[in-house]
């Protein structure tokens, strides 16, 4: 099986390579890996610092991870972090980020590149976020004696750590030294295949809205000026073209008493026009926009990235993209800013959202009727819409904490810088 896995691998590092003339993404990831060694080998040459490693395979695995970085940051101030990503959509966007000394794409899983990356590198431990699960890196920091643990960790019984032919990736789960699931169904499916070394610590997601709720407000004077007026003002979060379809009919029947925030996932021409095809006339690209110009408008569109954050707190109620396609998107931070949600239908994968929906915080829609049936009341019953928004923020700053249960594990259990 070893032998397949690496095979497949290769497999995989080769279709890359051959299509990176053509795909974007696969030339940033075949660069990104270019000559790896030599220049690590000379970035840490001179720094004799203990190490950290923390690897993420994308953009919303380093959300998990950054709050525990930024921890690590503060209780080991002589240890230098060194932060791996795997995907060019994580890497591109976080490769300056000032809170990691050295960033890098992870070498390809080989024996080799494992073997050599643990030397070079030497990390006092290793940290990986979710669900990175690579079988040549875990057996070498193993060998190592590198203690090695995963962090945000959530597991469903379909997974193949618990179908009768997954020996193997059993295996590569035993390398990990402790397990920190985000809830108790993970550590008792990982019990069920003699995985013990878990602590059911939460997912430190809520740490990081949790902070960002209740640190001081970005001024945004374009935004304050669309949202003046007593009107309730729906943020619609990192929508696609089906989230846009489901919410036009109601957008369209309530433009009079709702102002509407759009932030695509995708700022592309073709979604911003479907966009502004909702209200002729009506919508105003944040762009394009000034004081006057936005105080007639009923959607402000975004069309540059970075805000979404800041716009929910500008929010009475908000709505999710992504259910309709490969996942839903972060229903935490608009949560931790107080907003009852709504979402399309594949949110199971994620439990902040069932917890949502459980608890009458969030509302699943598939149809362009059922999002007109779940609007109407929360903006109809402003004292509804509130109640159900303070519920939501109570249910962030509860659940969050799992950055210093993950800390007092790794530095009483596993003795780091001591």
């Amino acid at each position: 099986m070893v032998f397949l896995y690496s095979l497949a691998l290769r497999l995989y590092g080769l279709l890359l390579r051959l299509v990176a003339p053509f795909v974007p993404k696969a030339r940033q990831w075949v660069e990104g890996r270019r000559g790896w060694l030599p220049r690590l080998q000379q970035q840490l040459a001179a720094d004799a610092a203990p190490r950290i490693w923390l690897h993420c395979a994308s953009l919303g695995e380093f959300e998990q991870g950054r709050p525990l970085l930024e921890a690590l940051r503060q209780q080991y101030p002589g240890h230098r972090l060194v932060l791996t990503f795997f995907s060019p959509s994580g890497y591109e966007v976080r490769k300056d980020w000032p809170g990691a000394d050295y960033i890098l794409y992870l070498p390809l899983d080989t024996v080799a590149n494992a073997r050599a990356f643990v030397q070079t590198v030497r990390p006092e431990l290793a940290i990986f976020v979710k669900y990175e699960f690579w079988y040549h890196y875990l057996a070498e920091l193993k060998r190592q004696r590198v203690p090695t643990i995963c962090v945000s960790a959530i597991f469903r019984a379909e997974q193949v750590f618990f179908k009768p032919w997954g020996g193997f990736f059993r295996r590569v789960l035993g390398q990990l030294t402790h397990i920190f699931t985000q809830d108790q169904a993970s550590v008792q499916l990982l019990r069920r295949i003699g995985i013990t070394q878990t602590t059911v610590a939460g997912d430190t997601r809520f740490d990081t809205v949790a902070a960002t709720a209740a640190a001081p407000p970005r001024e945004l004077p374009i935004v304050a000026a669309f949202t003046a007026d007593a009107a309730p003002v729906l943020v619609a979060g990192s929508v696609w073209p089906p989230d846009v379809d489901v919410l036009t009919p109601a957008v369209q029947r309530h433009a009079d008493e709702l102002r509407v925030i759009v932030a695509p996932h995708e700022i592309s021409e073709a979604h911003l026009t479907q966009v502004e095809a909702v209200l002729p006339g009506r919508v105003v690209r944040y762009s394009q926009a000034d004081a006057a110009t936005v105080a007639q408008a009923r959607v402000l569109l975004i069309d540059n990235i970075g805000l979404l954050r800041e716009l929910y707190r500008a929010g009475d109620l908000g709505y999710i993209g992504g259910a309709f396609g490969k996942g839903l998107h972060n229903t935490l931070e608009a949560a931790a800013f107080g907003l009852p949600l709504l979402f399309g239908p594949r949110y199971e994968k994620f439990r902040e959202a069932r917890d949502l929906v459980a608890q009458g915080l969030a509302f699943v829609v598939t149809t362009p009727e059922e999002a007109q049936t779940a609007l109407q009341p929360l903006l109809t019953d402003a004292t509804q819409r509130r109640e159900l928004g303070q519920r939501a923020r109570a249910y962030v700053q509860q659940e969050a904490g799992a950055t210093g249960r993950i800390l007092r594990v790794v530095h009483e259990g596993m003795r780091v810088g001591g």
